[in-house]
């Protein structure tokens, strides 16, 4: 008979469960009792990670005057990450602008307005680029709701 031979923190170790907790493991342990595997990690213990962020926790004062310092030097890299943490990229940001644009027209004819806005200029690109995609949303929304309409039509001549 092949006999398993366990070490001694396994000793009296079933795979079942144990009794009346449901816990998989060893019958005699009890959750909240001690461990059953007494050279386990001990309490309090450091792991890597939290030595490593320790580690640039305590040193983040000088790390930070080594990069000033060579970017004050010339150092194009340095200078960019000083920079990224001090004053962020700014988001562009659109201007306001006014021109007419009459609601009254087809769809297509509003973006032809847009068009000649941007070659007038009193409009930028980026802007009328996003004005002829909100035009687009509009008629793809009228499109359905056109064809709501329709199948309702349509199924009530059937009824």
């Amino acid at each position: 008979m092949n006999e398993i031979i366990q070490p001694e923190w396994m000793q009296g170790y079933v795979p079942s469960h144990g009794p009346g907790d449901g816990s998989p493991g060893n019958p005699s342990w009890k959750r909240g009792g001690p461990s059953p595997n007494p050279a386990g990690r001990p309490k309090g213990i450091i792991d890597k990670r939290q030595k490593l962020h320790n580690a640039f926790a305590d040193e983040a004062v000088s790390i930070a005057k080594v990069v000033i310092d060579k970017a004050l030097e010339g150092d194009m890299q340095a200078a960019n990450i000083a920079l990224a943490r001090i004053a962020p990229p700014l988001r562009a940001q659109a201007e306001r602008v006014q021109f007419e644009l009459s609601d009254d027209v087809p769809l297509s004819a509003q973006a032809r307005q847009i068009l000649q806005a941007v070659a007038d200029g009193k409009l930028d690109a980026d802007t009328a680029k996003m004005l002829v995609g909100c035009i687009q949303s509009v008629a793809g929304i009228r499109a359905v709701e056109d064809l709501e309409s329709r199948l309702a039509i349509l199924e009530a001549k059937a009824v």
